[in-house]
C-alpha cells in the first residue's frame, strides 16, 4: 500500500529560516541556517556559508522542532469526529461498548495509517500511540505495520484489548506484548520503541493494576497511564500508586485535571511526566486543566490530542486550547476576587516548549529530539509565513501559536528524511488512503449497525455497580 520511505541525502542544509530552537544556548535568531548530516543536527549558525550539501532555502519561513504529541488513541481515527457532541459517558458507550469491540486487524491498519499521516501533514513528527484496541495479536501486529509504514517517530504504548478495558476490569495485561516486543521492537535502532499502556487503579481493579505494571519492569518499557480525568479521576489514583511503588520517572500521567496537589506533589517527587488533551478536556468534562498545577512544580508537561473521534488532529488547536484555558481559569477567580492578572499565568513561548521539548520529555525521548540542537536527531517543522495571517511577523511563538495550522505546515523531516516536501506528504497517495481509510470505515460501520455516524448518539455508559 504504501509507497517507500523517502530517501535521506547525505547532507541538506536549510537556508535562511526563522529559527526557534528550543535549545536555550542558541535560542530564537531571525536568520539562521541548519545544516543536517545523515539523520542529525550538525550544525546551527546564522551563516554557515558555503557548503556541500543539498540546498533548502527557507526565507519567509519558520524552523521548528518537530511537535510531540504524548497520547493518542490512534485507532479511532476510522470514526473521527462521531463524537464531538458526544459526554464522557457517552464515548464509553459508544466508542468502547459498540464500535472497539468490530474492529478488524485491516481497521486498525487502515485507522493507524490515516492517523499517522494525518499527524505528520500537521508537523508532529514523534507520537506516543496509546493502542488500546489489541483484541487478537492480529490487531496488534497491524497496527504497528502502519506506523512503520506512516514513516513517523512513534512511542507505541500496548494496551488491552476492548473487552478488557471496559472499567473496571480484573483481567490483566495480555502477555502478548512479550511476543510483541520480540517481534517488533528487538532493536533499539529504529523510529518506533514501545511502551506499555496499562488501563491503571481508575479503570482496573488493584491486582490486575499490580500485574500489568509488573509487566512493564519485568520487560524494562515506561507506561503511560491515564490518571486523574473526570469522575474515575476523583478516586485518588496516585496515592495508591505511590504507596504501591508504582510512581516514578519512568511514567507519564495522562490528563491530571481531578487530582490533588498532594498528588501532584507525588508526581515531582517521584519525576513523573504530565500529558494535558486540553480541547478534549474541556469537550468531555475532564475537570481543571492540570498545567498550571504541574509547571508550578516543575513537572515536565506536554500537550496531546487524545480523541480524533472529538476534536481535530493537529497540535496547533491543541495550544490554543492551552493557553487560552489556562488563562480562562485564572481570570475567572481574579474576577471573583475583584483583583486584575499581571503577568499572565502562561504565555505562548511556554506553550510552544510544551509541544516540542516537554513532549519529548514525557515521551522518553528529551535527550534524542524535542529541540534543534547539535547532535539531536534532524526532526523538524517549516511553517510559512508568506501567507496574511502572519504578516507582518512580530513575535514568533505567538504567531506560531495562535494563527499557526496545518496547511502552513510547508515541509517536515523525520530522522533526517523529508517526509512531506512543499506542503505535500512524500511517499503516500491520499487517494490511495482515503479510500482505503473510507472502505474500512464503512465496513465498521456495517458491522456495528450504525447508519448514521454523524446523528448517533449512544446511550450514556453506566459502570458495573454504579462503580
Amino acid at each position: 500500500m504504501p509507497s517507500p520511505v523517502p530517501s535521506r541525502p547525505h547532507r541538506q542544509v536549510i537556508r535562511g529560516a526563522r529559527l526557534w530552537s528550543q535549545d536555550p544556548e542558541i535560542g530564537e535568531l531571525p536568520k539562521a541556517d541548519v545544516l543536517i548530516e545523515e539523520d542529525r543536527i550538525a550544525a546551527v549558525a546564522a551563516d554557515l556559508g558555503p557548503l556541500d550539501a543539498e540546498e533548502i532555502p527557507a526565507r519567509d519561513r519558520i524552523l521548528l522542532p518537530g511537535f510531540v504529541d504524548t497520547h493518542r488513541h490512534t485507532w479511532q481515527s476510522l470514526v473521527r469526529h462521531m463524537s464531538t457532541d458526544w459526554t464522557l459517558p457517552q464515548y464509553f458507550s459508544g466508542v468502547r461498548g459498540v464500535l472497539g469491540k468490530v474492529y478488524e486487524p485491516d481497521d486498525m491498519y487502515a485507522a493507524n495509517l490515516v492517523g499517522m499521516l494525518d499527524a505528520l501533514d500537521s508537523g508532529i513528527t514523534t507520537i506516543v500511540d496509546w493502542s488500546h484496541n489489541n483484541n487478537t495479536p492480529e490487531h496488534a501486529d497491524a497496527a504497528i505495520q502502519a506506523v512503520f509504514d506512516a514513516g513517523i517517530r512513534c512511542v507505541w504504548g500496548y494496551g488491552n484489548s476492548n473487552d478488557e478495558w471496559l472499567p473496571v476490569s480484573d483481567v490483566p495485561q495480555s502477555r502478548d506484548v512479550v511476543r510483541i516486543a520480540e517481534k517488533w521492537f528487538s532493536s533499539a535502532d529504529q523510529l518506533v520503541s514501545l511502551a506499555l499502556a496499562p488501563r491503571g487503579p481508575q479503570f482496573a481493579t488493584k491486582a490486575a493494576t499490580l500485574q500489568d505494571f509488573g509487566l512493564a519492569r519485568e520487560l524494562g518499557i515506561p507506561v503511560t497511564v491515564h490518571a486523574g480525568d473526570g469522575a474515575w479521576g476523583k478516586s485518588q489514583p496516585l496515592i495508591w500508586m505511590d504507596a504501591n511503588g508504582l510512581a516514578d520517572a519512568r511514567t507519564t500521567y495522562v490528563h491530571g485535571n481531578m487530582l490533588t496537589d498532594e498528588e501532584f506533589d507525588i508526581i515531582a517527587r517521584t519525576g513523573g511526566s504530565i500529558s494535558v488533551a486540553p480541547e478534549l478536556e474541556m469537550h468531555m468534562g475532564h475537570g481543571t486543566l492540570s498545567t498550571l498545577r504541574a509547571r508550578d512544580r516543575g513537572i515536565p508537561v506536554s500537550l496531546s490530542i487524545d480523541v480524533c473521534t472529538s476534536v481535530g488532529g493537529d497540535i496547533f488547536s491543541a495550544m490554543r486550547a492551552m493557553l487560552a484555558g489556562s488563562r480562562y481559569l485564572v481570570n475567572l477567580a481574579a474576577l471573583e476576587k475583584n483583583e486584575a492578572v499581571d503577568p499572565l499565568p502562561l504565555t505562548a513561548v511556554e506553550v510552544l516548549g510544551f509541544a516540542t521539548q516537554g513532549g519529548a520529555t514525557a515521551a522518553w525521548l528529551g535527550d534524542s529530539v524535542g529541540s534543534i540542537s547539535v547532535g539531536k536527531k534532524a526532526d523538524l517543522v517549516l511553517l510559512r509565513t508568506d501567507v496574511y495571517g502572519m504578516t507582518p511577523m512580530n513575535y514568533t511563538a505567538g504567531a506560531v501559536v495562535e494563527s499557526g495550522n496545518a496547511q502552513l505546515v510547508d515541509s517536515v523531516w523525520v530522522d533526517g528524511r523529508r517526509v512531506k516536501r512543499d506542503g505535500v506528504l512524500v511517499g503516500h497517495d491520499f487517494q490511495e488512503v482515503r479510500a482505503l481509510a473510507d472502505a474500512a470505515r464503512d465496513r465498521l460501520l456495517d458491522r456495528s449497525g450504525v447508519t448514521d455516524p454523524g446523528a448517533w448518539q449512544p446511550p450514556v455508559y453506566a459502570a458495573p455497580d454504579g462503580e
